[in-house]
């Protein structure tokens, strides 16, 4: 795979590189950027199947590079210290990201994950989904994307009812009766989903408020949803959740 870094720090693209020739040599670089104009031209130039980019370049973000390029061929993987916006941003569109210090054992799993989507050569939509969300006023996400084996589902937030867990698995359950698996645990969609009020109910649940019809007192506590499910709330999620629909 032919490879561009990314990053305003010219130590921190010597420390990926170093990386990738140790653990992924299939990955050949065949140029690195430390500015924004630079890697436009770069992009347009090679036309690589993979691009490594820092979210925070400077005083500008990588999202603003993704902006200037029309055609958005390759696969990218996020690398950043820590921007809990951008990070938001990205999962919401279902893509890779690196934290800084990169851990080879995710360096290895987020290549070999891009990998298998360079073999789709054709407009990479995910890219298209995050620019879109980056340039919004609005902080919340209204739109996530959920990624399955053989598709990614671009869902309106507001058409989720709710989400359950299975093992490391999450099923979306959403208004139009679609039920929808993917392979991530529910921890991550219930910090993902917490900023549009998106209730944790017990270990195994995550609802949507919209939805929720009644508080029945049985059995400690179950949510009634609009639709007819009946989701359990456990001892210690029974006050905040009480809270938050009295509010």
């Amino acid at each position: 795979m032919r490879a561009v870094i990314v990053d305003d720090e010219r130590a921190n693209i010597e420390n990926l590189h170093i990386l990738l020739n140790k653990y992924c040599p299939k990955i050949k670089i065949i140029a690195t950027a430390t500015q924004i104009e630079e890697a436009v031209g770069i992009l347009g130039l090679h036309h690589p199947d993979l691009l490594f980019l820092d979210i925070q370049l400077g005083k500008r973000t990588g999202f603003d590079l993704l902006k200037q390029v029309t055609e958005k061929t390759f696969e990218v993987i996020f690398v950043t210290a820590f921007d809990q916006y951008g990070i938001q941003a990205v999962k919401f569109a279902a893509l890779d990201y690196l934290l800084k210090p990169v851990n080879p054992d995710e360096l290895i799993g987020a290549v070999a994950k891009a990998s298998q989507r360079i073999q789709n050569k054709m407009q990479n939509e995910q890219l298209n989904f995050l620019i879109q969300q980056v340039q919004k006023p609005e902080k919340i996400s209204q739109k996530i994307a959920l990624q399955q084996h053989h598709e990614i589902r671009y869902v309106d937030v507001d058409e989720i009812l709710r989400c359950e867990a299975d093992n490391t698995y999450t099923f979306f359950f959403l208004t139009n009766g679609d039920k929808i698996l993917i392979s991530k645990p529910l921890k991550e969609y219930s910090d993902l989903l917490k900023p549009n009020g998106f209730l944790r109910t017990h270990q195994s649940h995550l609802v949507n408020p919209l939805f929720v019809k009644s508080w029945l007192k049985e059995d400690g506590g179950i949510l009634l949803l609009k639709n007819g499910d009946r989701i359990p709330v456990s001892k210690s999620n029974r006050e905040s959740v009480k809270a938050y629909l009295s509010s």
